[in-house]
């Protein structure tokens, strides 16, 4: 039996979206703009969260950090895929790859325990509104957040170090943008067997545990809503969680797609559900969570003030130094 000529990689080639040169800047062109709408819509909710008083509750501390983690998690991965639109050698070295797909997961997993987080307060403020301020206590919410983050970091840090232990052969082309965790497995020529049944068992876990999470809470949640006698009522319930249903069934439907299937199925057409997970749907969240928030078009509407006052002000400063004696 002929063995094959393993060597040690130093890097990776990132094939990206498309390989037709054509296509490059055009594709350039929209993801940084993806990317700055993402970068500007989620600053604006953490700065009107941040300077609105009336905003200082659970619900709105999770909506700033789950911004927040939109932004890293956008940051992660679409710098390098806009700087391999203008280059020719789209490299990335195994050092990178493997930083890469750390933060890619840990940032991943927060926004999903951050949304079950979001989906428990809801549970409390509707179902048992009398006991919100003594459940959703800050203490307890800063606790929640740091579970998040630690269990995401302990999770991403099993899976790094689990591909770490492979060998890899032959070709070193990712049919990727970036280093996630399937097409990396797929260059493996060591058997990545403990990989996919840790994917299956831990992995599936992972997700499944915040996602059970939220569907056990809105099951809660829509029957103490149908026990609400009136109509305007049931309405006025409904209205706050239906945008956050919307970023649940957008992040969960994209991973589902991508991850819950066989490594050996997973082929390049995964890219779009990908693209929606790591890049739609961060864009989207701002507009989804202020479109219909009348709390958070009031609070952006305040700091639009605030920043127009103090530019104003500036200008007026300015303008009496220049003219004055």
């Amino acid at each position: 039996m002929e063995m094959c000529n393993l060597t040690t990689l130093t890097e990776f080639n990132l094939v990206g979206l498309s390989s037709r040169p054509e296509d490059q800047k055009p594709l350039f062109a929209l993801f940084l703009i993806m990317y700055l709408v993402t970068l500007m819509g989620n600053l604006l909710i953490i700065l009107a969260i941040c300077f609105d008083p009336q905003l200082q509750n659970p619900m709105y501390f999770f909506l700033s950090t789950l911004s927040f983690a939109d932004i890293c998690y956008t940051t992660v991965t679409v710098p390098k895929m806009l700087a391999n639109f203008l280059s020719e050698m789209k490299t990335i070295s195994y050092a990178e790859c493997l930083a890469q797909m750390y933060f890619f997961l840990v940032f991943g997993n927060v926004d999903s325990y951050l949304l079950a987080a979001m989906a428990v307060d809801r549970y409390v403020a509707i179902c048992n509104p009398f006991h919100y301020v003594t459940v959703m206590n800050p203490r307890h919410c800063v606790l929640l957040l740091a579970f998040s983050i630690a269990f995401s970091c302990l999770h991403s840090l099993l899976h790094v170090l689990l591909v770490n232990r492979l060998i890899f052969c032959a070709s070193n082309v990712i049919h990727h943008f970036f280093c996630d965790v399937n097409p990396v497995l797929k260059l493996a020529c060591s058997s990545t067997s403990v990989n996919e049944v840790v994917a299956m068992t831990e992995g599936l876990a992972s997700v499944v545990a915040p996602f059970a999470c939220i569907i056990v809470s809105y099951v809660r949640i829509f029957t103490a809503v149908l026990n609400i006698p009136s109509a305007a009522g049931k309405c006025k319930a409904f209205s706050t969680c239906s945008s956050h249903l919307t970023v649940v069934t957008l992040f969960y439907g994209s991973i589902s797609y991508v991850y819950f299937r066989p490594l050996s199925s997973y082929t390049v057409k995964d890219q779009i559900a990908t693209i929606i997970y790591t890049v739609l749907t961060s864009m989207l969240n701002p507009f989804i969570y202020s479109l219909r928030n009348n709390d958070m078009k009031r609070g952006l509407k305040k700091l639009i003030r605030r920043v127009t006052f103090e530019i104003d002000r500036l200008s007026t400063t300015k303008s009496n130094k220049i003219c004055g004696p």
